[in-house]
């Protein structure tokens, strides 16, 4: 796997480091990929004369809003359709504008690329604009690709980390909830509550049916993951605040694997779905783990 990071100062920087690689990919028959903010789309669109089979487009802002569907839903789905073929993605996780709250799920989501696809035959550029990003988006950038690019230069980055080491770091835990959040304590018993808890709530938030079900499906899910792994009564708070509806749910057992979610599970695994199904259903999936239990922050924007 190639991972690098590409440093743009304006549409024209934008544009030709993006176009290098594309037609080289194309050049060499690799098909290729380019998932990036929908504003920017036309502009790539435009610059590519995007005409060939083996380009396609996909908008970021859409299909990688959760950033931790992008590796599953985004990047493995696309090399795994094309097999043991080499193929070309861009990538653009992190936008002026992205979420703050997200923010620190597209660093983790940076960082795992180095292991989720280290052995697949994919190069990856992940375009991150120098100007109006702040420096620590941009040193979080150097920290996780191994390479950089500036100006058509491609160099090996002195602040790569190790991506283990750098997912840690933001395993943080999360801002205190709403005073006006509702709190449950629930066992196996309970899980209806809690489905008619969550529901109640997102319907009260304006959220669509599909997406009160969506909701409802993914509180429900992490909530039995919750009292069945460990055994033990989990607690639940449900609130809303100015981008949607939140459902945090809190439990005993503790998650030590870095790629849970991220990877789909072999077709004939009987586990390995539960946070994978929570990334494809919701906005925001936040996790924090400890020595002792698990927290996830399950977001529905309205």
């Amino acid at each position: 796997m190639r991972h690098d990071a590409l440093f743009y100062r304006d549409d024209d920087d934008y544009v030709t480091g993006i176009r290098t690689f594309v037609e080289t990919g194309l050049a060499a028959d690799e098909p290729v990929l380019i998932a990036v903010p929908g504003t920017r789309l036309d502009l790539l669109r435009t610059a590519l004369h995007a005409s060939s089979t083996d380009l396609r487009f996909v908008d970021m802002a859409r299909d990688g809003r959760n950033p931790g569907w992008i590796i599953p839903g985004v990047l493995h789905a696309f090399v795994a359709e094309n097999g043991r073929a080499r193929v070309r993605i861009v990538g653009e996780p992190i936008w002026p504008g992205r979420s703050a709250t997200a923010y620190p799920r597209c660093v983790q989501h940076e960082a795992l690329i180095n292991i989720a696809l280290a052995d697949r035959p994919v190069s990856i550029l992940c375009p991150y604009d120098s100007t109006r990003l702040d420096v620590d988006a941009i040193a979080d950038a150097a920290s996780t690709h191994p390479y950089l690019v500036r100006a058509g230069d491609r160099q090996p980055s002195a602040g790569y980390g190790h991506p283990e080491n750098v997912v840690d770091a933001l395993n943080l835990p999360f801002p205190a909830p709403e005073p006006s959040a509702a709190t449950l304590f629930f066992d196996a018993s309970g899980l209806s509550e809690i489905r008619a808890m969550v529901a109640a709530l997102a319907r009260r938030a304006g959220l669509s049916t599909d997406r009160v079900e969506d909701l409802r499906v993914a509180a429900n899910e992490i909530a039995t993951n919750a009292v069945l792994h460990s055994g033990r009564p989990a607690m639940v708070r449900a609130w809303l605040d100015e981008e949607g509806v939140v459902c945090e749910i809190t439990g005993s057992s503790v998650l030590t694997d870095r790629l849970a979610g991220r990877i789909p599970p072999s077709p004939v695994s009987d586990s390995g779905r539960g946070l994978l199904l929570l990334n494809y259903l919701c906005d925001l999936v936040q996790v924090h783990t400890d020595d002792t239990s698990t927290a996830v922050r399950l977001h529905m924007y309205l």
